[in-house]
């Protein structure tokens, strides 16, 4: 059995957003699963669209999640080079076969006539079909013009491993230009050469080419080669109705995922589930599990829509399931300013507290910074509490009063801090609700926090009386 060796081939023309990646996810976990090889090639033919930074955009998205590659630009492999501007000379001597065995011609028209082609097609009502233009006179082609495939049309059948078995009819076949006026292929050319060249077996694309699949086995056969395995992916679908996921519907750079503090491991885990799952219930899965279990087989051949609120509970997910030191390692970055003068122990007792409502990990400057600096009081805070608001301020001053002599008796462990809060709240007959509110505003400046016990405890004694007699000399 041959080596299964996959490819991602984006084009460099922005940033890419879970649909390309999840095109690269399943390549890369058909590789990974069989012991085979991933190829990255970037298929930048597309001069006028291609945008500077792109490519090593690519690059960066693909290393930061963890999809190494074996062969492609930078680390090179046999079959280089991996990126379509430096194979030129490849092309044009795959082009010159096909004029010699006349399957291709020089496409001699002006775009006015072609469009007035098209026109004439449709007065006539009928389809338009380069085939029925072919010019009646040969031109040598001399590399600095259009070139068009000679094209054979005729009934195709075909196997797709997720779509199934296909067939198509002649007329979806036309001819279609091979290498352009600038010397440069077009994708319909390059691609079948470079996934021959390099040996590619299973080629992962999107719903959007299936049409032209015909033409590209057409293609296969003028050259006397044989098809890799086609797998088509169904579209990924913005998050309401049923239109293809785009820039446009807000899809974002990967990379700005990343920036925000989504795992890899969790953003992989999401994308990998957009379309495919192994049967059975579970909805998280390892990288480990994944290459286990991916199977293109199974990867549904309908639209999967596009979920941020589930991939938030998926990344809160795999933050809670991190080791405290590994989580450590993970927000080095993501700490408010203010936290850079605190040492790491205390700041490991604060992840260790915030852990928990961590959604991604950009988050934990705005759910740790009461740790590290004195949020002057908002009374606000009170005011929008359904409970508190109910209070006069003298008996706000009351109950915090006593709650402030009660932490000064207190040696400031949870196990204290629990005990001595909930004789509190049996003395003065008040729910947690408002007792714990209360102090967690005046001791925090947040209306939410982890455990109240938890919390003093890594503020400490100083810190946490302090801020009470503050809010006691406003009230």
């Amino acid at each position: 059995m041959s080596e299964v060796r996959t490819r991602f081939a984006p084009s460099p023309t922005g940033y890419i957003h879970v649909g390309g990646i999840r095109t690269a996810l399943f390549a890369w976990l058909t590789a990974r699963q069989a012991q085979g090889q991933f190829v990255l090639r970037l298929e930048d033919t597309d001069r006028e669209r291609e945008v500077t930074g792109a490519a090593q955009h690519i690059v960066d998205s693909l290393h930061a999640l963890g999809l190494d590659y074996d062969e492609g630009p930078g680390i090179g492999g046999p079959y280089g080079p991996y990126v379509q501007s430096e194979r030129l000379d490849i092309y044009r001597s795959w082009a010159e076969k096909l004029v010699a065995s006349g399957r291709a011609y020089v496409d001699p028209y002006r775009t006015e006539e072609v469009q007035a082609f098209r026109e004439q097609a449709k007065i006539n009502k009928q389809p338009f079909l380069f085939r029925n233009h072919r010019p009646n006179q040969s031109f040598v082609w001399n590399g600095q013009q259009p070139l068009r495939f000679k094209s054979d049309p005729k009934d195709y059948q075909w196997h797709d491993i997720v779509m199934g078995d296909l067939k198509s009819s002649p007329e979806v076949i036309d001819d279609f230009v091979l290498m352009k006026a600038d010397g440069f292929p077009t994708y319909n050319f390059a691609h079948i050469v470079d996934d021959y060249e390099m040996h590619i077996t299973h080629v992962m694309r999107g719903q959007e080419f299936l049409a032209s699949v015909p033409k590209y086995l057409n293609l296969y056969e003028a050259f006397g080669i044989q098809p890799p395995q086609f797998a088509t992916l169904p579209h990924i679908l913005a998050t309401e109705g049923n239109r293809k996921l785009s820039k446009r519907d807000g899809a974002k750079d990967i990379l700005d995922y990343v920036r925000q503090g989504f795992l890899p491991d969790a953003l992989i885990s999401f994308i990998a589930t957009l379309g495919w799952n192994d049967g059975s219930e579970q909805e998280i899965f390892s990288r480990t599990e994944l290459i286990n279990k991916f199977s293109l087989g199974k990867v549904q051949r309908s639209g999967a829509h596009f979920d941020e609120r589930r991939l938030i509970w998926v990344n809160g997910t795999y933050i809670r399931q991190q080791s405290l030191p590994k989580l450590k390692e993970a927000v080095q970055n993501y700490w408010p300013k203010e936290a850079t003068s605190y040492p790491d122990d205390y700041k490991e007792k604060v992840l260790g507290l915030v852990q928990e409502r961590l959604k991604y990990l950009a988050e934990l400057s705005d759910l740790s910074i009461f740790f590290f600096v004195d949020i002057p009081p908002d009374r606000s805070l009170i005011d929008n509490n359904k409970q508190l608001r109910e209070l006069s301020d003298e008996e706000l001053k009351q109950l915090l009063n006593a709650a402030r002599d009660m932490l000064i008796e207190s040696n400031f462990t949870v196990d204290d801090l629990n005990q001595r809060l909930n004789t509190l709240l049996d003395q003065l007959s008040q729910p947690p609700a408002i007792l714990f509110s209360l102090i967690r505003i005046a001791a925090t400046s947040v209306s939410a926090s982890p455990g109240l016990a938890d919390t003093l405890s890594v503020l400490g004694r100083e810190r946490t009386l302090n801020r009470l007699n503050t809010w006691l000399n406003i009230l």
